[in-house]
Formats: structure tokens, C-alpha cells, sequence
């Protein structure tokens, strides 16, 4: 895993800083049990809005940040649903699909007026009255569009993109690698000792220290492995016929890649059913997250991989470090494990010194 300095690494750190600071006030109180989600996931919002919009939440309280969450959780929601997957699939039984489908449309609505009203637009009346300190993602967009390369529909569709895929899976790929851990904690011992030793105790680790921590980057890939966020990557298309392995598969399919399968399967893999990140120091040393080996893709490969891949890595890097660097990471009170249904929820105690 090749994690490369980036002019956004400060503003990540930061926000891993200030998920650190709140977590240990909360060990004021005695046990404290910690919900992380509810940490994270403002960071990874804040993370990926001061890319895009040179912006952030200031708490998990803010108006707009709620209603974000809200559509997102909504669009989440309706994606994951029965009637998605049978709609897709039984083509025949779309017409019975009419109040489903029109959800998903006001919800679509709803989401780009947002973006377009409370981003976009306030982002270029920023810009136009050139009171936009620093350039970020977004400008580029607007620029595209002014040389007439983008129009409106596809800018917001652009944002809505990098809202849908850039938040909510980097941040189960956190929550999954916490709960390994925690239910792990021989590795996560190894792990708080490789970084007591390269960066040593109480340095808290940055982006360019990731490249410098092998057990970490073996800690994450093991986890991506495991539990691949998603499992089925994004549905592709052919747009020509072809064949693959005897079978035929029509122009214009559907195709979807079983990466979990790719990743866990006991043909190709020693115990897959285990978390053991010491496979990615010794049998598995050459095997990267950017699809270098088919049966480890959690990003895909090729031209349609995940560009997400160049903001996960890092984030899950200096997040995971700097959680287990100044916490030791335990299951709730009366809870030998986290079981999988509850892997957001951890016990901390005091920062190490």
C-alpha cells in the first residue's frame, strides 16, 4: 500500500485529532461506552466536504449536516431495498415497482436541490466575489462546466456521486476494522507496538508515517479482505457481447463482481474465515488494494476502479492509528466480543501516556 503525501493530509489529521480529544473526554466518566460511529462519520463527512467544498460541520447538531444525513440515509436505504433488487433483475415486474420508483425520484430531487442550493451555488457566489481562499474540488468541476465540457445535470450528479461513495464506505471499512480489533487483542497489542516503536510513545501518527507501519497496512487490508465494504463493488455494464469461462453474456448486461468471493475463497486463500494481517507480511507480502492480484479487489481494477482509493487509504490509515495509538479498544461491559450486528459500538479506557 503506497499512501503518498497529500495537500488535503493536514485537514484529515485534524479531524482524526478532534475525534481523539472527544473520545477522551469522554473517559472522564468511568467505562464509558462509545458509539464510534457517531464520532466518525461527522469526520468523514467534514473530510470529504473540505475536499470538495473547502467546508465542514462544526458537530453532528448542525442543521444541514442532519438533513445530509437524513436524504443519504434515505438513499441508502431505498438502494439496499427488496424491490431495487427485484426491479433490476425481473425486468418484467418493473410496472408493479410505480411507488417505489417515484420515492426515488423525490428523493433524488431533493438531494440535488440540496446540493445545487446549500454547495453549489453558495460556492460560486464565494468564488465570484473572489472571497474563496484556496481552490478545492468543486471549482475544478465549475470550471469543467463553464468550457462547456459539463452542464448543471452533470455537476450535481458528480457531487451526488462523491456523497454516495466517499463517505458511508470508507467509514464501514473504519467501523469493521475496529471490531476486528477489539475482538483481536493480541493484534491490536502488535499493532500499538509497531507504532510505539516507529513513531514512538505518544507521536501520533500522519499521513506520510503510513508507508513506514507495515503491520497497519496489513491490519487494514486484512480487514478490507474480510469484511469488503462493498462486496459486489459497483455494477458494471458490457456494451458489446462476449464470453467468459463458456457462457454468453448478452451487450448491454448487467455485471456484477463477486469480490467478497474473490477474497474469501479457501481455494486461493490459508483460513480466509480468520483475521489474520500477518498473511499480508508473509504468504500474501506482494498483494496490494489496487487490484495488482484479482483475488483482492476491494476498490475493482482497471480504468473503472474506485478513485476513492487515493482518500480511503490514507483516512483508514491515520484514523485506525491514532484510535488505537491512544486507546485500548474493548468490547462493551458484560461482552466478551463486539458480535457483528453491534460493530459500532466499543469500550475505551484512559489514553496511554
Amino acid at each position: 500500500m503506497r499512501c503518498s503525501t497529500h495537500r488535503h493530509r493536514a485537514g484529515w489529521e485534524a479531524e482524526a485529532a478532534s475525534v481523539v480529544d472527544e473520545v477522551k473526554a469522554m473517559n472522564k466518566e468511568e467505562e464509558p461506552i462509545v458509539v464510534i460511529r457517531k464520532r466518525l462519520q461527522p469526520m468523514m463527512y467534514n473530510n470529504v466536504y473540505r475536499i470538495l467544498f473547502d467546508q465542514r460541520f462544526e458537530s453532528d447538531e448542525d442543521p444541514l449536516f442532519v438533513e445530509l444525513k437524513m436524504l443519504n440515509g434515505e438513499r441508502s436505504h431505498l438502494a439496499q431495498s427488496f424491490e431495487y433488487n427485484y426491479g433490476d433483475f425481473i425486468p418484467v415486474l418493473r410496472p408493479f415497482l410505480r411507488g417505489y420508483l417515484n420515492i426515488c425520484r423525490r428523493v433524488a430531487e431533493r438531494r440535488s436541490r440540496l446540493f445545487k442550493d446549500q454547495f453549489v451555488q453558495i460556492r460560486k457566489k464565494l468564488v465570484s466575489m473572489e472571497e474563496a481562499t484556496e481552490k478545492c474540488g468543486i471549482d475544478h468541476i465549475l470550471e469543467a462546466q463553464l468550457k462547456g465540457e459539463l452542464n448543471e445535470e452533470n455537476v450535481l450528479c458528480i457531487v451526488e456521486n462523491i456523497n454516495s461513495t466517499g463517505i458511508e464506505t470508507t467509514l464501514w471499512g473504519m467501523e469493521w476494522c475496529i471490531a476486528e480489533l477489539v475482538n483481536h487483542p493480541d493484534i491490536q497489542t502488535k499493532l500499538r507496538l509497531e507504532l510505539d516503536m516507529v513513531l514512538g510513545p505518544g507521536v501520533q501518527i500522519t499521513e506520510p508515517d503510513i508507508a513506514r507501519l507495515p503491520y497497519l497496512q496489513a491490519v487494514i487490508k486484512e480487514s478490507l479482505r474480510l469484511w469488503t465494504p462493498v462486496p459486489l463493488l459497483v455494477p458494471h455494464m458490457n456494451l458489446e457481447h462476449a464470453k467468459l469461462g463458456g457462457f454468453d453474456i448478452p451487450a448491454e448486461s448487467k455485471v456484477l463482481v463477486n469480490a467478497w468471493w474473490l477474497a474469501n475463497n479457501p481455494d486461493h486463500w490459508k483460513k480466509p474465515e480468520e483475521f489474520r494481517p500477518e498473511r499480508f507480511v508473509k504468504e500474501e507480502a506482494g498483494v496490494e488494494v489496487n487490484g495488482n492480484d484479482y483475488r483482492f479487489l476491494p476498490f475493482g481494477v482497471g480504468r473503472r476502479s474506485c478513485p476513492g482509493i487515493l482518500l480511503a487509504m490514507p483516512m483508514l490509515g491515520i484514523t485506525i492509528g491514532r484510535l488505537v495509538h491512544n486507546f485500548e479498544l474493548l468490547p462493551p461491559p458484560g461482552h466478551s466480543n463486539i458480535v457483528h450486528s453491534s460493530a459500532s459500538t466499543f469500550r475505551t479506557t484512559p489514553p496511554f501516556s
